[in-house]
């Protein structure tokens, strides 16, 4: 059937193929699950923005594969991490410079929510909030074939994000938080990575590798661990405007190099730097809604996706993954 109609831009970049056939433009299995950056783009000169919001929950202690009750960590250190909450929102912007090349910005907003228990039992939380480290990231599709897509990406994390976040302890007023409370690196990184698409009729499926290498050293004297990603998915579409996907995910963290001199690795595990690396196997389920091709809000994306670890090795003590829940919602111009 012949068309008139301007193609949805995120299929295009999926599906090069699909231009001349309407019913496959309009598919809700055109974006990947929601915790896939990149994998699509619009095509030369349109804008996408993005908005997409994260919950992270931590809990309970682990070394290595073994969890490790509280009384085990405070055994050892004065004071015991209980539980950790991250809520994270992210606004974004692609835009297509051809049909093959895509740049995209990405800016969070975290807030961070630690609980802790001392020796004595005294329970408290300290908080940080405010914006993390901007992201930029360019892509090109180095290879498009009958619905198949492979992309080129790289991007550079800038320091934007604080390191000096500090908070009311049982030590006074004023207290830097640890690492993992801080909102940035304070090092500007590099964001390799490659990604793989492919789709049939009902059907769609991809990969992708990506790193995050730190570069240099920041002011505080300390270098965030390198983190390395592998993920591989496969979306059923149920019918034009929904469809569900099934994600496998792996992540290597490795541990800081360095020592932030105003923190003491003894009184808190979280503010040890040779206990932040692990290595991590999750599966994730996700639910991609396209709002159909009338009113306003036609073209529309919606996607939802809940990641739960199966798997931790971690170099505690150490707060374990429970459960991430991430949305996004996405339209072209």
């Amino acid at each position: 059937m012949a068309h008139t109609d301007t193609p949805p831009a995120d299929n295009v970049a999926m599906n090069p193929q699909a231009s001349g056939n309407m019913s496959a433009m309009m598919r809700p299995d055109a974006m990947p699950p929601t915790g896939v950056v990149g994998g699509m783009h619009p095509p030369e000169g349109v804008l996408m923005p993005v908005f997409s919001y994260m919950n992270t929950e931590m809990d309970s202690n682990r070394t290595g594969t073994r969890s490790l009750p509280t009384s085990g960590v405070l055994a050892q250190y004065p004071i015991a991490p209980l539980s950790m909450s991250m809520n994270m929102a992210m606004v974004g912007l692609m835009y297509g410079v051809t049909d093959d090349i895509s740049v995209m910005a990405m800016l969070p907003y975290a807030h961070k929510t630690m609980k802790h228990q001392t020796r004595l039992g005294q329970t408290f939380k300290t908080r940080a909030q405010g914006f993390g480290d901007l992201k930029i990231i360019g892509g090109y599709d180095i290879y498009k074939s009958d619905g198949q897509v492979l992309e080129l990406s790289l991007g550079l994390s800038l320091p934007t994000g604080s390191i000096d976040e500090t908070d009311t302890t049982p030590a006074g007023p004023d207290q830097l938080l640890p690492y993992p409370m801080q909102l940035g690196s304070g090092t500007y990184d590099l964001l390799p990575g490659v990604t793989y698409t492919s789709q049939n009729a009902d059907w769609s499926w991809g990969g992708q590798l990506g790193a995050m290498i730190r570069m240099g050293e920041n002011d505080a004297g300390y270098t965030l661990g390198n983190v390395y990603s592998a993920t591989v998915w496969g979306a059923r579409r149920w019918n034009d405007r929904f469809s569900s996907s099934l994600r496998l995910v792996g992540d290597i963290v490795e541990n800081i190099d360095g020592v932030d001199g105003r923190l003491n690795p003894d009184m808190v595990p979280t503010a040890d730097p040779t206990l932040r690396g692990g290595q991590f196997l999750s599966i994730g389920i996700g639910v991609n809604y396209l709002v159909p091709r009338s009113g306003a809000l036609a073209g529309t994306r919606l996607g939802i996706e809940g990641v739960i670890p199966v798997y931790q090795d971690l170099d505690g003590p150490q707060l374990e993954r429970e459960y991430a829940v991430s949305f996004e919602i996405r339209k072209a111009f």
